[in-house]
């Protein structure tokens, strides 16, 4: 009698070339955001109209200011520190609340069933067909705009998604058999929720934020582009590519630095969430 062993192909197993360079790209902008009062060399909101204009090093600049200076002489390295730690922090902040309302509300729409369920599904509806960006338009002209609300019209973009996942999870876990099994020992339904239902959905969450997050990072650096986050003495990204806009001709290296920076950390957010997608979600996995 022969004994198969299964083998598993290091095709499979091995972490891509380009989902590395992602992750240490995440990772050092991660470090950045929290050790920028450290590694910035200038205050970020310093004016030096003396020294306004001037190009990066490898524009025929000086080291002084390695990427140069802004239309205020202030230090665009500097600003491109605390702009990443600023957008960064309010994406975070903004992909948790939404991930955390929406997910229970979800939650609630399986417990409440009837007419809070269709309530609350109508809710989604409506800010599916409502896209976030217009809904913070609309907030901000009509209460105005501080750190706070900003964070709070961020956290709008994706709700929806998750309470539309978390109802579908759960009901789907619920249903099964190991679950009507547990609760026929007696289990109570808070017990069966907290050890058994959560644990196994919260993969797929995970999964969900890292894929929002892009979302986040480009709602919250459209508004404060359009002068509608993040405002002065403040900085972020968005806001960076905002004010540099006028000086693309002249100064291209006002905005497009953040702009890159932009670039490249919502794509490498989104290789990474499609890439737990692929490793999480139990029904993409190759037939063996």
């Amino acid at each position: 009698m022969s004994v198969q062993v299964e083998t598993f192909s290091p095709a499979r197993r091995s972490m891509p070339l380009s989902i590395r360079l992602a992750l240490a790209f995440l990772a050092s902008m991660a470090v950045i955001a929290l050790i920028a009062p450290l590694i910035a060399p200038y205050d970020f909101a310093q004016q030096n109209l003396l020294r306004r204009l001037r190009p990066p090093v490898f524009w025929g600049g000086d080291w002084a200011y390695p990427l140069g200076t802004d239309n205020l002489g202030r230090d665009i390295l500097s600003r491109l520190i605390y702009g990443v730690r600023t957008s960064i922090a309010v994406a975070m902040a903004g992909t948790l609340i939404g991930a955390v309302f929406g997910s229970l509300l979800g939650y609630l729409a399986t417990r409440r069933r009837g007419l809070v369920e269709e309530i609350i599904m109508m809710m989604v509806d409506v800010q599916a067909a409502l896209p976030a960006f217009f809904i913070a338009i609309a907030c901000i002209a009509l209460m105005g705009s501080n750190l706070l609300i900003f964070i709070v019209l961020v956290s709008l973009e994706g709700w929806e998604r998750y309470t539309r996942l978390v109802r579908g999870l759960v009901l789907s876990q619920q249903a099964s058999g190991y679950i009507l099994a547990v609760k026929a020992l007696g289990a109570s339904a808070a017990r069966v929720d907290i050890r058994h239902v959560l644990p196994n959905i919260a993969a797929s969450l995970v999964v969900q934020m890292s894929i929002t997050f892009p979302w986040v990072i480009l709602l919250e650096t459209s508004l404060s582009f359009l002068g509608l986050g993040i405002q002065p003495p403040g900085t972020s990204l968005g806001q960076m590519l905002g004010s540099g806009r006028n000086y693309l001709l002249q100064a291209w290296w006002i905005a497009v630095l953040p702009g890159m920076t932009i670039f490249l950390t919502t794509m490498a957010m989104s290789l990474v969430g499609d890439w737990l997608r692929d490793r999480l979600d139990p029904t993409l996995e190759e037939p063996s």
